[in-house]
C-alpha cells in the first residue's frame, strides 16, 4: 500500500504544481515538459536500464550458477553464516541467499554497479524461496534492499572521474567524506530495521563482526589517506574493484573444473535467466521512471528546495548547503537524475565550491531507494513493500545529515 500512495501521489502532486504554474505563473509549457518528461522516462526504462540489464544479468547470473556448481557460493555462506543468522534469523546458515548477499554489498562497496545489480536480483530471488507470502516482502528481504539501498561504497570511482573530467584540482577529495556519510547511512539503517524486527544487536557476534568490518574501513581509509597520493589512491581503487572482481569469475571456474563441471554449459543454464529477469522488471521500472519524472518535470523539487531555504533562514542556519539539495532530494528517486543534479551543481558553482563537493558527496552516501524497490521488489512480484520503504528512506535522510556535517568539517 505505501508504494502504491506513493506512485499515484508523484502524479497528483505533480499535476497540482503544473496546474498552479499554469494558472498563476503563466507557464504554458509545463504540460508539455510533463508529458515529453513521461514519453522519454518509459524510453529509459526500457531502452537504456531494461535491455542493457539483460546483457549484464545474462554473463552474471551465467557466472553465479557457475559458482555455485563450484560449491564457491556456499563456501561463501558458511563463512559470514554466524553474522547473517543474527541479522537475517529467517535465513538458513546455508542457504545460497547468504553467499548472494555477500557477492552484491561487495560489488556495492568496490563501486561496481554493474556488478552489484546482477547479484542482488539473484539474492533476492533467493530470499524469495523462503518467503511464505510471495506478494509481501520478508523480514529477511526488508533488511537485505535497506542495507543495500544504504548504498555502502568503499571507493566512489565514479564521482571521482566526474569530478576530474570537469577540472577539480583534486578529484579524489570527497573520497573520505563520502565514506563516512555512506557508512553513517548503513548503520542507521541497519539499527532501524533491527529494531524493528527485534533483532539483538548486541550480541556477541554481531558487536564482533560490526567492529571488524567498521576497523577494516577505518584502517583502509587511513592508510589510503595518509601513504597514497590522491593519483594513486585513484589508480589504486580503479585496479583493485576490477582485479578482484576478475579474480572471483577466475576462482569459480578454477574450482569448477576441480570438480569436474561443464564449466560452458553451467555458465549457459544460469544465463537463460538473465533475459527473462530483465522482461519482469519492465512494468516496474517504467511504472517508477515516469512518476518520477512528473515530479522532477513539473518543478515540485525546485519548490520544496525554496522551502527549505526559507525554513532554515528563519531558523538563523547558515543555508549555503541549499543550493545542493536537489541531488539529495533526487538520489532516493534517480540514479541519473541525481548524477544530472551533481554535473549541474559543479558547473554552476564550480568544481571545487563547497556546493560542487557537497554535492558530491549526496550522490555518494546513499542510493536510489524508490528505483530499487521497484527493480528488486519487481522482479520477484512482491506488491506489499511493508516498511521497507519508510526505513530506506529513513537511512537516506541518515546519509544527507552525515554528508552536510562532514561537508561543513572538510570543506566550508
Amino acid at each position: 500500500m505505501a508504494l502504491n500512495f506513493l506512485w499515484t501521489g508523484f502524479f497528483f502532486v505533480g499535476f497540482i504544481a503544473a496546474l498552479a504554474q499554469w494558472l498563476f505563473l503563466g507557464d504554458v509549457e509545463v504540460f508539455k515538459r510533463i508529458i515529453d518528461g513521461t514519453f522519454e522516462s518509459a524510453k529509459v526504462g526500457v531502452m537504456d536500464i531494461a535491455l542493457p540489464l539483460a546483457g549484464v544479468m545474462t554473463l552474471w547470473l551465467g557466472i553465479m550458477n557457475i559458482g555455485e556448481k563450484a560449491g564457491a557460493i556456499n563456501f561463501i555462506a558458511r563463512i559470514i553464516a554466524p553474522f547473517f543468522a543474527r541479522i537475517f534469523p529467517g535465513v538458513p546458515a546455508q542457504h545460497p541467499a547468504n553467499a548472494h548477499m555477500v557477492m552484491n554489498f561487495s560489488a556495492n562497496l568496490l563501486g561496481l554497479d554493474n556488478a552489484a545489480t546482477p547479484f542482488g536480483l539473484k539474492a533476492m530471488e533467493s530470499l524469495q524461496t523462503l518467503n511464505q507470502n510471495k506478494e509481501e516482502a520478508s523480514d529477511a528481504q526488508i533488511m537485505f534492499l535497506v542495507l543495500h539501498t544504504s548504498g555502502l561504497t568503499l571507493i566512489p570511482v565514479a564521482i571521482m572521474a566526474q569530478r576530474a573530467v570537469l577540472g577539480a584540482r583534486d578529484p579524489s577529495d570527497i573520497f573520505i567524506p563520502c565514506m563516512i556519510a555512506t557508512y553513517v547511512a548503513t548503520v542507521v539503517g541497519l539499527i532501524a530495521v533491527a529494531i524493528k524486527q527485534r533483532i539483538n544487536l548486541l550480541d556477541r557476534v554481531v558487536l564482533a563482526w560490526l567492529g571488524g568490518i567498521t576497523s577494516l574501513i577505518v584502517a583502509l581509509v587511513w592508510t589510503m589517506s595518509q601513504t597514497m597520493s590522491r593519483s594513486e589512491i585513484e589508480v589504486f581503487s580503479k585496479l583493485s574493484s576490477n582485479l578482484l572482481l576478475f579474480t572471483i569469475i577466475v576462482v569459480f571456474m578454477l574450482a569448477a573444473l576441480r570438480k569436474r563441471v561443464n564449466v560452458y554449459e553451467a555458465f549457459i543454464e544460469g544465463a537463460k535467466g538473465g533475459i527473462q529477469t530483465s522482461l519482469t522488471i519492465i512494468p516496474y521500472l517504467v511504472g517508477m521512471l515516469v512518476a518520477i519524472g512528473v515530479l522532477r518535470n513539473s518543478g515540485v523539487l525546485d519548490l520544496i528546495v525554496s522551502g527549505f531555504n526559507w525554513v532554515f533562514v528563519q531558523l538563523g542556519m547558515n543555508t549555503d548547503f541549499t543550493p545542493a539539495l536537489p541531488t539529495a532530494l533526487m538520489k532516493p528517486l534517480s540514479g541519473s537524475g541525481s548524477k544530472a543534479m551533481m554535473v549541474d551543481a559543479m558547473r554552476t558553482y564550480g568544481v571545487d565550491s563547497f556546493v560542487g563537493r557537497l554535492a558530491c558527496i549526496f550522490q555518494g552516501s546513499a542510493d536510489t531507494t524508490l528505483y530499487i524497490v521497484a527493480l528488486y521488489f519487481g522482479s520477484v512480484g512482491i506488491r506489499k513493500t511493508r516498511y521497507a520503504i519508510s526505513m530506506g528512506l529513513l537511512a537516506d535522510f541518515a546519509g544527507v545529515v552525515a554528508a552536510i556535517f562532514v561537508a561543513y568539517l572538510f570543506f566550508h
